[in-house]
């Protein structure tokens, strides 16, 4: 009795325990792939292109096209992200962050061709705040503020201002 007592108790504890939780805000992006294409940014010129510095230990140089920046009702902060390598050899991907839960989605990857493939793993994940990844720099030091989200504009104004004039 006091074993089946225990059980109850903690049935009630998980169950009042995902209650809790917060729900998880739709994406103006989950929709079929023939849907979502419309939604996808042109693919990045070099002249839109902005670098970030992420750390020394990364093999790559990271630049978002701020023609891509945008910040839905949603308040997801979206981006088209270039990882160039130190031979030229390019990674184009269309992102998005949540800056309320430290999460982030890859909604597409750039071909060489200019035009968009949907990503195999559209789920959200959450990325640590003691790591040194692109997210974590974005998030931190563009995106994302103590209260919230940044606009696009002031996000692309970060960027520019981190790197000087253009």
């Amino acid at each position: 009795m006091i074993r089946l007592r225990g059980l109850c108790a903690l049935a009630l504890i998980a169950g009042a325990t995902a209650c809790a939780q917060p729900r998880q805000r739709s994406d103006d992006l989950d929709k079929p792939w023939e849907a979502q294409k419309a939604l996808l940014p042109p693919y990045p010129k070099q002249e839109n292109l902005i670098p970030f510095y992420v750390g020394s230990t990364r093999p790559f140089t990271f630049l978002i096209d701020s023609a891509s920046v945008s910040v839905g009702q949603d308040r997801i902060v979206r981006y088209t992200l270039v990882a160039r390598s130190a031979s030229g050899a390019a990674n184009v991907s269309y992102e998005a962050i949540r800056c309320e839960t430290y999460e982030t989605r890859t909604y597409a990857f750039g071909r060489l061709d200019g035009t968009w493939v949907q990503a195999g793993n559209q789920q959200w994940t959450s990325y640590s705040r003691y790591q040194t990844d692109q997210h974590l720099v974005l998030a931190d030091d563009f995106f994302c503020t103590n209260r919230g989200t940044k606009t696009a504009e002031e996000a692309v104004q970060a960027l520019v201002r981190r790197n000087g004039a253009r």
